[in-house]
């Protein structure tokens, strides 16, 4: 792949493919209701994620990269013109499609297209979120009686 990735990311190539790839793990529905992964704009949140497990992403990176050059090896532009069988056929032969997928899917789920498509509204469960009943404090009075169990230093 021709970009490199700067510290923060994946390069402008791998994000492409990545794009093509999340659309595989979960492509879109057949009647439109529901975006594929990379539709959603699920690369982004993956590459937020990997942020804080950078042999995660390096792993991904590369898996990105040999499947562009597959591609490019079976006579097409790269991975993300290939056909969606191939692609398929492709992605089933790599090690960190596993652990993408993981992350796919947290990211999808949370994405607000699909949470609205899934008829519930796309927002924090609080302030406005579930009803809770009020605190009875007074279960925590036998905690309160009990002398300390730690040491001051």
């Amino acid at each position: 792949m021709g970009n490199s990735a700067d510290k923060s990311g994946f390069s402008e190539d791998e994000k492409n493919v990545l794009v093509s790839v999340l659309d595989e793990i979960i492509p879109p529905s057949g009647d439109g209701k529901f975006p594929g992964a990379g539709q959603a704009g699920v690369g982004s949140y993956i590459d937020k994620a990997l942020e804080s497990t950078p042999d995660l992403r390096s792993m991904i990176a590369q898996g990105l990269a040999e499947l562009d050059d597959l591609g490019r090896g079976r006579g097409a532009a790269g991975f993300s013109a290939l056909p969606r069988e191939t692609k398929v056929d492709l992605l089933n032969q790599q090690g960190f499609v596993l652990p993408l997928t993981l992350h796919a899917y947290a990211g999808y789920y949370q994405n607000p297209r699909v949470v609205a498509a899934l008829g519930l509204e796309p927002r924090p469960p609080h302030p406005k979120g579930y009803e809770m009943e009020p605190n009875d404090l007074t279960l925590l009075d036998p905690v309160r009686r009990r002398p300390k169990l730690y040491r001051e230093c």
